[in-house]
């Protein structure tokens, strides 16, 4: 009777240990509704799907459980396991984080994947060293300038008060001539509102999210630069789960990327169609803006190359190849 017993309960135990449950937590600093989200959204679905329902992700929208500077550290720290940052944000750390936010470097969605290709293994490697693994990265649309007023050359904007979510965008108002203010895209809304900020440099994306038509009525198509989302796991959460569970997270990792870079490419028109029909002048900017900012870029990429070294040389050299 015992022995029957004793084989049952370790048949209970095995059972349980086969069917256990890892719930991990992925904050994201966008709303639900944007292109990025949903597509964290069906990573996690195919995840659950694809491991059985083995690993259970959770997905935090809109700075909901940690703010946008917030969300690297976090996994880092495995106080998250897994997160989305965008990469730009934290070039003050590691000169290659703001590398695709050069303006004028990359400024076509063939010429981001290109950008993105030379730069992979570096950031690989220091997302280990940091204790993470990326998982997969997703381009923002190409990035234009939303205004209160017309803007015709870079003279328009000495004095303005310009929006600073990542030190590029904070060395380009600087460069300009604007006065940077710092505000992350959750409170962007209640900062056009409240008159805080008069430009900044973002995507369609952006834009349409944030109702900027409600207050900016200009966005000039410069298509300076693509960032990208990030999206990594801890690498002491990602190691800890059995093999074929990872193997269905980095399936799924996998097919977010694909679909997020042709979701982001398709999306580019339909936002600037919004922002249209939404009551704002959608134009390309005026030959004398377009060289304005074209020299800005010049200077950042030297400054850029000057702070990054050797690795960001050997980067930017295999990109031009």
């Amino acid at each position: 009777m015992k022995m029957k017993f004793a084989v049952a309960l370790a048949a209970t135990a095995l059972a349980s240990q086969a069917f256990a449950q890892t719930k991990w937590d992925l904050p994201s600093a966008y709303p639900a509704s944007n292109f990025h989200t949903e597509n964290l959204a069906q990573f996690v679905s195919d995840v659950d799907k694809g491991s059985g329902g083995k690993l259970k992700i959770t997905l935090h929208p809109n700075a909901s459980l940690f703010k946008a500077p917030e969300i690297k550290r976090a996994v880092q720290g495995n106080q998250a396991q897994a997160g989305e940052f965008l990469m730009a944000n934290f070039q003050n750390e590691w000169p290659l984080w703001g590398l695709d936010g050069v303006p004028f470097l990359a400024t076509s969605f063939a010429d981001a994947k290109r950008l993105y290709d030379a730069s992979k293994p570096a950031i690989e490697k220091k997302l280990n060293e940091q204790g993470m693994t990326l998982l997969y990265a997703v381009p923002w649309p190409p990035q234009g300038l939303y205004s209160r007023n017309p803007v015709k050359s870079q003279a328009d904007l000495k004095g303005i008060k310009w929006r600073a979510y990542s030190p590029a965008t904070a060395r380009i108002a600087e460069l300009v001539g604007a006065q940077p203010v710092t505000i992350q895209q959750a409170e962007l809304s209640q900062a056009m509102a409240t008159g805080v900020l008069d430009s900044y440099m973002s995507s369609g994306s952006t834009g349409y999210d944030t109702k900027t038509y409600e207050h900016l009525k200009y966005f000039y198509d410069l298509q300076a630069w693509l960032p990208k989302n990030a999206v990594v796991a801890n690498k002491k959460a990602l190691e800890a789960l059995d093999k074929p569970t990872q193997d269905a997270l980095r399936k799924a990792a996998a097919e977010a990327e694909t679909r997020g870079w042709a979701s982001s490419e398709k999306k580019t028109g339909e936002y600037l169609d919004l922002l249209k029909k939404n009551g704002m002048t959608v134009e390309p900017p005026s030959a004398q803006l377009k060289t304005d900012m074209q020299k800005v870029g010049e200077v950042m990429l030297k400054e850029w190359l000057d702070k990054a070294g050797p690795e960001g040389k050997a980067v930017v050299d295999a990109y031009r190849k």
